[in-house]
Formats: structure tokens, sequence, C-alpha cells
């Protein structure tokens, strides 16, 4: 089944209540052009309430995840602080829209994931990178801040506030070896066995519920910032509510049969 949008620079290839989304302009390294853009906001913008997408699985076309923004085509930059802004805020509501949806998002990457492209990484929920990838906060390198479309947020959450230091201030490359030290992936596979390395992902979020998957991510997104343990405890608490009557006895029962649990997501 493919999208309900005809996307230029995105292919959505729907299989069995999963996305896997293509950034798709190869011969331009997957570059963030206003087109892409466009279409990036829309998908992730429509995911919010499309409950038949359980996971969406972000990865990139030909050799590289994603070169960052296409300096051939950022008309919406440029031309004074105010349009600026406007163009600015457009990428990084991408991110927002990343975080809000309730799909866990599993981002492969190959090759190049620099400046955007290593922010859209960052925003995914798990990240598996090929042998031959490497990363960079490539606006530290071209007079810019390294501080952009959230990776001051999610960068030291992930690495450790000095190797985010030493990422965002020198621009850098870490490569896939490294990453995995730093904790900035989860696996390094072989390029040819990255698809599968995020199917094993898939398949076992797809054995969870529905509802439980989708409220795995929203309690991990709010735990980050919550102020205590207790208001932790509090949200943990009514989410397992939520579950135990419509899911629990299924999923017990499958699990000692050791089968497949049959949950109803109605």
């Amino acid at each position: 089944m493919q999208n309900d949008h005809q996307y230029e620079t995105l292919e959505i290839d729907h299989r069995n209540g999963v996305d896997w989304v293509t950034m798709n302009r190869p011969d331009q390294y997957n570059a963030i052009n206003q087109k892409l853009t466009e279409e990036m906001l829309d998908y992730f913008g429509n995911l919010l309430f499309k409950h038949e997408v359980r996971v969406v699985v972000l990865r990139g076309a030909g050799k590289h995840f994603c070169s960052g923004l296409d300096l051939n085509d950022a008309g919406h930059f440029g031309a004074s602080n105010p349009a600026d802004m406007r163009g600015q805020r457009l990428i990084s509501e991408i991110i927002m829209r990343m975080r809000r949806c309730p799909q866990p998002i599993i981002g492969l990457m190959q090759g190049a994931a620099t400046g955007g492209g290593f922010a859209f990484a960052l925003a995914c929920d798990v990240r598996y990178a090929a042998e031959n990838a490497k990363m960079n906060v490539a606006m530290s390198k071209i007079g810019l801040t390294g501080c952009d479309i959230g990776i001051s947020y999610f960068l030291p959450r992930s690495v450790g506030t000095s190797n985010a230091a030493e990422m965002m201030m020198g621009g850098r490359f870490v490569f896939a070896d490294k990453a995995l030290r730093m904790g900035l992936v989860s696996e390094v596979v072989p390029l040819a066995e990255l698809e599968a390395m995020g199917q094993t992902m898939v398949d076992e979020m797809m054995a969870m519920s529905p509802l439980g998957l989708r409220m795995t991510k929203e309690g991990l997104n709010i735990s980050q910032d919550a102020g205590s343990l207790e208001a932790v405890a509090a949200m943990e608490d009514r989410g397992q509510v939520l579950c135990i009557a419509p899911f629990l006895e299924e999923g017990g029962q499958a699990f000692l049969e050791k089968r497949a649990a049959a949950y109803n997501d109605d």
C-alpha cells in the first residue's frame, strides 16, 4: 500500500503496519531542499492520528543517508533575518513532528549523516549504522552555530556533554565504530545487513501491544525532561493501568504458549 500522498522526494513503502520512508534524492546525497522540507513536514504531520501506521523506518536512497542542507536549493534562507527565521522554523518543525508522532522511528544510516541529516538521525528513537556511516555537525564548518534543529537537545543526552561539545564545536566526523562506543547508535552492521537489522527491531516493536508501543514512546519522551522521579512514576503508573485490562491477559497467555499475541487496537 502506498502513502495517500504522491511525493517527489520521499518514497513510502507501507508493509503490514510499518512505513519504510526513504529520502529519495540519491544524486544529491538526499540533501534537504525546499521540496524535501515540505514533504517531510507533510508526512510526519499526518502521522499523529494515523494509528494504522505503528512503526516508521527512515532511511536514505543511494550511498548516503542525508548530507544536510542543499546549498544549491536553499531559497528559504539568506534574504533577511526574518526570512531566515521562517526558513529555520520550517526545518526545525520536522524534528518536532518526528518527536510528536506516536510511532517510534528507526533510523538506518549509511554513508554521510551530516548537518540536518544528522539532526534527522538524532530525532529517531533507535539508530542503526552501516560500517561506512559517518556523522558530523556540519553547521560548525560553514560559519554557523553548532546548536541547530534539535542537535543541542538530543546529542548531549545521547553521548554526554563532552562528546557533544567535541562534535558541535569542532565539526569533526564521528565514524561508525566510535558512534557505537559513544552510544550514538545501537548497532553497526555491514551495509548489506542494514535493512535486516531494521526489520529485526520492527518485528520486536510490532510484537508489543499497539497502545503499549505508542505510550512507551510518549513516556520515554516525557521522562527525559521530567522534574522528578515522582512525576515519572505517576506517568508510568497511568500508562500501565491503561494497558493492563485490554492487553495483559492475552500478552501473558501468548508468552506462556510461545506464540505471537493477538492484540485488539479498537
